[in-house]
C-alpha cells in the first residue's frame, strides 16, 4: 500500500511510536514518514494486515478522521520486498522547504485524469511537469514545460524566474502520484496565482484510467522501484537503472558507447569511482549467474516467460483492487 495525505498532525511524535507498534506486531515492513503536515510512505503485508492498517489511519482512535480520503494505492508483490519496518520523523512528507505551502489548509484544483487532457489542451492553460529532469527526460505530457530541476526543492527558484502571477493566470501541474503538484501547487496559491490546477493520483492514475488512444502521455513514466518505469495500464516499461549512477537509461542510452551494462552509462560516463564499485558489483551478479541453470538456453526463456505471466497478473489483480476502492 502506497499512501499519502497532507493533514494536520502536530501530534505526529506521539503517533509514531503506535504506528511502528501496531505495524510490527502485524508482520507489516517499508517505510512511512509522519511530519506536521501529514503522511507518506510504501508498506508491504499480508492482505488482512494491510486491509487493517488502512482502516486503522483512516477511522483508528489515534488518528481519528483526520487521514480520510488520502490517496492511496494498492499493488501485489510475490514476496516481501522490504527488509524491516520504519517510521519516521521528519519535517515535510515532500521536503520543499517552503512554510507557506500548505495543502491542509489551501491547494490547487484537483482534475480526474479523463478531465485532464480536456484542460491541458486549452491555449490559456500553462501545463508545468513538477518532476525531476531524469524523470521528465523518460516521458511527460505533450506541451508541458520541463524546470530542468534536480531536486524537488529546486521547484521554487523555477517558479520565481519562469512564471508570472499577472501573466500565467491559469497553471496545470503533475507528477507521479499526485503528492508533489498538490504541494506545488499550495505554493503557487501563496504566491498570489490565480487559478492553479493539478493532476488527482498523478501520471499513474492517468495512465491507468485513460486508454492509450486518447493519451496525451508521451514516453514512459519513472517509478520508484524495481520496474524503473511503467506505460500505459502500468505496464513494465523498457527503462532500466544504471547500477553506477541510478540515473534511468533509455534504449538510446544503452547504445551510447559509454553505456557498460552494470559498469556505466552516458549520465556518468567520467565517475571513475564508480565505475570501479559497480564493476565488482557486475562481475559477483555474472557469476552468480554463471551457477544458476536458470540463467542459461531454453530454462532462462522459460523462466522470463513464467515471470512475464506472473507480473501481469499482479498488474491486474492491482487494478482491480484500486478500482474497488476509489
Amino acid at each position: 500500500m502506497a499512501i499519502y495525505k497532507f493533514a494536520d498532525l502536530p501530534d505526529c511524535a506521539e503517533l509514531q511510536p503506535r504506528l511502528a507498534k501496531f505495524c510490527c506486531g502485524r508482520g507489516i515492513k517499508g517505510t512511512l514518514i509522519l511530519a506536521p503536515e501529514g503522511i507518506n510512505g510504501t508498506v508491504a503485508g499480508t492482505e488482512q494486515a494491510i486491509d487493517a492498517l488502512a482502516d486503522y489511519l483512516s477511522a483508528g482512535p489515534d488518528f481519528g478522521s483526520r487521514l480520510v480520503g488520502a490517496e492511496i494505492k494498492f499493488s501485489i508483490a510475490s514476496a516481501m520486498p522490504f527488509l524491516r519496518m520504519k517510521v519516521r520523523l521528519k519535517p515535510e512528507i515532500v521536503t520543499l522547504r517552503a512554510p507557506e505551502a500548505n495543502p491542509a489548509k489551501a491547494v490547487g484544483t484537483y482534475v480526474e485524469p479523463e478531465d485532464w487532457n480536456g484542460l491541458i489542451e486549452r491555449n490559456d492553460v500553462v501545463l508545468v511537469d513538477t518532476r525531476n529532469d531524469y524523470e521528465v527526460g523518460l516521458g511527460t505530457f505533450q506541451r508541458a514545460l520541463d524546470p530542468a530541476t534536480k531536486s524537488f526543492t529546486e521547484f521554487k527558484d523555477y517558479v520565481e524566474t519562469h512564471l508570472d502571477p499577472a501573466r500565467d493566470k491559469k497553471v496545470a501541474m503533475f507528477c507521479t502520484g499526485g503528492i508533489r503538484c498538490e504541494k506545488a501547487s499550495s505554493y503557487l496559491l501563496s504566491k498570489g496565482f490565480e487559478e492553479v490546477f493539478h493532476l488527482k493520483g498523478g501520471i499513474l492514475k492517468y495512465l491507468e484510467t485513460v486508454p492509450q488512444e486518447q493519451s496525451r502521455f508521451a514516453g514512459e513514466c519513472f517509478v520508484f522501484d524495481e520496474r524503473v518505469s511503467v506505460g500505459h495500464g502500468l505496464v513494465e516499461g523498457d527503462a532500466t537503472l544504471c547500477r553506477a549512477c541510478r540515473h534511468p537509461l533509455t534504449s538510446a542510452d544503452r547504445a551510447d558507447p559509454a553505456y557498460v551494462e552494470g559498469v556505466s552509462c552516458p549520465h556518468c560516463s567520467g565517475d571513475s569511482a564508480k565505475h570501479q564499485a559497480a564493476a565488482e558489483r557486475q562481475k559477483q551478479m555474472e557469476l552468480a549467474s554463471k551457477r544458476g541453470a536458470a540463467h542459461m538456453g531454453d530454462d532462462a526463456a522459460a523462466a522470463a516467460a513464467r515471470a512475464k505471466e506472473q507480473k501481469r497478473q499482479r498488474a491486474e489483480a492491482s487494478r482491480q483492487r484500486n478500482a474497488g476502492s476509489s
